[in-house]
């Protein structure tokens, strides 16, 4: 059996709670440091440092979504694996519904 680091939840809720978060935080973070920036003209460093933001999400996301699933996975628990991806999926996606119904309304 693989020892693995077992801080990483197999909850899908805290899963999608902890996605949620970061991109709250990402989209806050990049507000505020923008405000100064709106009257000047974008410069090289604007789509270097969107790639740069774009990476790092990536891996973030992946780590919330899918580091977990492979662990099981590896330890042959297949169906528990599918299980939690999808729970976690399906409840990230609740909250995207969530978002968008609350950007349709105004909030």
């Amino acid at each position: 059996m693989i020892m693995y680091n077992q801080r990483m939840t197999k909850n899908p809720l805290i899963n999608a709670i902890c996605a949620s978060a970061y991109i709250i935080f990402g989209v806050t973070l990049m507000h505020f440091v923008t405000l100064p920036l709106r009257n000047k003209p974008d410069t090289f460093y604007a789509p270097v440092v969107i790639l740069f933001l774009l990476t790092l999400s990536v891996a973030v996301m992946a780590y919330l979504f899918f580091y977990q699933p492979l662990m099981l996975l590896i330890e042959g628990n297949k169906k528990d694996a599918i299980n939690l991806f999808i729970r976690t999926t399906g409840t990230f996606a609740i909250f995207t519904l969530l978002a968008l119904i609350l950007l349709f309304l105004g909030l």
